[in-house]
C-alpha cells in the first residue's frame, strides 16, 4: 500500500520575521517545509524548531534572485512530496545615500521583490497545473497600494508583487490553482528594525502569521492587515491625486 506522500510547502525569505513566523506556524507531521533564507545560521534555527514540530525540513540558503538554483530547488521539492503551497515572502528594503548610487540601489531591491517573486513562483505554476492543485501566495504590502515616494523602489516593487498575484489569480483558477496576495502592513522584523519612523499598528510576525494563514485557509484572493492602516491607505487613495501628492511627498524616506 502506497504512503500517503507528504504535503510540501516551500518558503522563501524564512530565516526571520514573517517568514520564519509562517515555517513553524505550518510546521507539523507529513509537512515537508522547504525553507530559504540569506543567513544560514538563523535558517537553521527555524529550521530546527520546525523539526521539532514533526514536519520534514529542507533549509538550503537559495538565492531567489538566482533563476536556475531556484528551478532546481522547486523541482528537488516537487520529486519529494506533493506541491501544495508556495509562499514568495523574501523580499528587502533600504535606502541610498547619494543619487550616485540610485541606480544600483534600485537594482538590488527589485532583483530580490521582483525577479524573486518571478524565481519563486513561476517554476511552481507548471508543477501545480499538472496536479490541477496548489496554492500560490504572494507577499507584498499595503505599500503597494500608492506610490511611496520615501519608499522607492520598495513600494513600486510591491505594487508588482500586488498586481502579479491578483492577475495571476484569474488566470490560475480555471486550472484549479489558488493565488492570493498577501499585503501587511508594519510587521516586526529584521527589516521594520531599520525604520526610523512612526509605523502605525505594528504587529508581531506571529499574529500576521495567523492572519496569513487564516486567509489562505479561506482561500481568500487578497489579505490586507491591520483593517485599520489599510482604512487609512483606502481613504488617501480616494483624496485627489494633488492633494495626495502633496502628502506623500512629506512622507519619511527609508534610511
Amino acid at each position: 500500500m502506497d504512503e500517503t506522500p507528504l504535503s510540501g510547502i516551500i518558503i522563501t525569505g524564512a530565516s526571520s520575521g514573517i517568514g520564519a513566523a509562517l515555517a513553524e506556524l505550518y510546521a507539523a507531521p507529513g509537512i515537508l517545509l522547504a525553507l530559504t533564507g540569506r543567513d544560514a545560521d538563523r535558517l537553521a534555527i527555524v529550521a530546527g524548531h520546525c523539526r521539532s514540530r514533526g514536519a520534514t525540513v529542507i533549509a538550503e540558503t537559495v538565492p531567489v534572485t538566482d533563476a536556475v538554483a531556484m528551478q532546481d530547488f522547486i523541482q528537488r521539492v516537487a520529486k519529494a512530496a506533493r506541491l501544495d503551497l508556495v509562499i514568495a515572502n523574501a523580499g528587502v528594503s533600504g535606502g541610498f545615500k547619494s543619487w550616485d548610487d540610485f541606480d544600483g540601489y534600485v537594482r538590488s531591491i527589485t532583483s530580490v521583490n521582483i525577479d524573486g517573486v518571478l524565481n519563486t513562483v513561476n517554476p511552481a505554476i507548471p508543477i501545480m497545473v499538472r496536479q490541477r492543485s496548489g496554492q500560490i501566495a504572494i507577499v507584498a504590502s499595503l505599500a503597494g497600494f500608492l506610490a511611496m515616494p520615501g519608499a522607492v523602489p520598495y513600494s513600486s516593487s510591491k505594487h508588482f508583487a500586488r498586481a502579479y498575484a491578483e492577475e495571476l489569480r484569474g488566470r490560475l483558477a480555471p486550472e484549479g490553482v489558488k493565488v492570493s496576495a498577501i499585503c501587511p502592513g508594519f510587521v516586526t522584523s529584521r527589516m521594520t528594525a531599520r525604520n526610523r519612523f512612526p509605523m502605525p499598528f505594528l504587529m508581531d510576525a506571529d499574529r500576521a502569521a495567523r492572519i496569513i494563514r487564516a486567509g489562505l485557509i479561506r482561500n481568500r484572493g487578497r489579505i490586507a492587515f491591520p483593517w485599520p492602516m489599510l482604512a487609512i491607505m483606502r481613504v488617501l487613495g480616494l483624496l485627489p491625486y494633488r492633494g495626495l501628492d502633496w502628502l506623500l511627498r512629506r512622507a519619511p524616506a527609508k534610511d
